[in-house]
């Protein structure tokens, strides 16, 4: 891995992010369907291109294409989500959704980036954002809008948290990057192109990332299926895996 390949994530996810955008303006009075459909072909599509020229003997795993389990015996494999929060990318005038872009060696993420478009953001692990000291007040603990899920609330409640509710899993992720959350644990099921980039990026930033028993996230399995998440400020992360392990 060359610094050209967190270059390169951090390029490319940007790239997809403003032509979400552009395709968010250009259907903005059709069908939401339509316009989500369309933002994860056409994002999918161009990723697909970017990174297939540029680093053209990588696998790649996106979400929206089909897999390809050569990509198991490759070393170097980007992980890809070419639109993360679609069902919020379909409501605007919502920003919580995202672009992610990370490349694994040997199963560990090495490079990410997650675009967040709607706020003209991309965090990468080319300029790793400075993790921000911590404010002081209740731990704020960030789930799901739509599914807090069990581990969220279990830790909230021992540490005496608040919960904050947020969409896409990205955006979820880089509100604690960026000192808006300080715990983000994960319930229920993600696929490794859910996390790949934001652990990445979390990682490089100074946070803690594991599964909720604090095993390290591994990547590029014939199973994408990751079922669980932990990203937290540091100072947490004892505390939420043994709230975890006791649920």
């Amino acid at each position: 891995m060359s610094a050209d390949d967190h270059a390169l994530a951090q390029e490319t996810a940007t790239a997809a992010g403003a032509l979400l955008l552009e395709v968010r303006a250009e259907l903005a009075d059709a069908d939401v369907a339509v316009r989500k459909d369309e933002g994860d072909r056409r994002a999918h599509e161009l990723l697909m291109r970017l990174l297939t020229d540029a680093r053209p003997g990588d696998a790649i795993l996106s979400e929206e294409g089909k897999d390809d389990l050569s990509r198991l015996d490759a070393e170097r494999v980007w992980i890809v989500d070419p639109l993360d929060g679609t069902r919020e990318f379909g409501e605007i005038p919502r920003t919580d959704w995202a672009v992610h872009v990370a490349l694994c060696d040997g199963g560990v993420p090495s490079a990410g980036a997650v675009a967040l478009p709607g706020l003209d953001l991309t965090l990468s692990t080319a300029t790793p954002p400075e993790l921000p000291p911590f404010h002081g007040g209740p731990p704020r603990v960030i789930a799901s809008r739509t599914r807090p899920g069990p581990a969220a609330e279990a830790i909230a409640e021992a540490v005496g948290g608040e919960l904050v509710f947020m969409g896409s899993a990205g955006a979820k992720a880089m509100a604690v990057v960026r000192g808006e959350a300080d715990i983000y644990a994960h319930t229920g099921g993600q696929y490794e192109w859910d996390n790949c980039a934001p652990t990445a990026v979390a990682l490089a930033s100074g946070l803690h990332a594991s599964r909720l028993d604090g095993s390290p996230l591994r990547y590029n399995n014939e199973n994408p299926y990751l079922p669980d998440l932990l990203i937290c400020r540091p100072e947490f992360a004892d505390a939420a895996t043994a709230i975890a392990a006791g649920m």
